[in-house]
């Protein structure tokens, strides 16, 4: 079994802010699997589910971006997941806007999300897929940036890297299942 989380922070006040793009990135996974998002457990909202002829967990944790790790760790270890099997899915100010990474492992940076995880996994060998939301413009603090909307100018740029964040994790998953 896969666990795919994507980070965010829940309710209509940060829906479309640069921080939720894990949420919005799976979210779109969801539906093209037909993945419904309608279960609560694990300080999170969930849906089961195959991607690649795989039984997949998609996770959008409830906890706030800097406490996710409290959501992701329990539900990898109910269903006995090894952390090479739970892909990460969140916004990297490091990265440029329209771009995704993929690493197969590695350390947080600055990101206080993926502090979280590998604090409460107790590793950071896990794969994660990263969307670019940066850099963050002069004259702007880290934490008002992440926290604004994506201005209506970069939303067609930022859906297309969705779905290259979707393509990457449906390989991720095919390609190590």
């Amino acid at each position: 079994m896969w666990l795919v989380a994507g980070l965010g922070n829940p309710g209509e006040k940060y829906a479309y802010n640069w921080h939720n793009l894990g949420f919005l990135a799976i979210e779109m996974l969801a539906d093209k699997h037909n993945i419904t998002l309608d279960r609560t457990k694990f300080n999170g909202v969930y849906g089961k589910g195959k991607i690649a002829g795989e039984d997949v967990m998609i996770l959008k944790p409830m906890t706030y971006m800097n406490n996710s790790g409290e959501s992701v760790a329990p539900a990898a270890s109910f269903f006995k997941i090894d952390p090479s099997h739970v892909i990460i899915v969140y916004d990297d100010i490091d990265i440029k806007v329209g771009t995704i990474r993929v690493r197969e492992k590695g350390s947080a940076g600055t990101h206080n999300g993926m502090k979280s995880v590998i604090r409460y996994m107790g590793t950071q060998d896990f794969p994660r897929v990263r969307i670019g939301s940066g850099p963050v413009p002069e004259k702007w603090n880290l934490i008002d940036y992440v926290l604004a909307d994506i201005p209506k100018d970069q939303r067609e740029t930022v859906y297309h890297s969705f779905e290259d964040a979707v393509k990457a994790i449906e390989e991720l998953i095919g390609a190590n299942g």
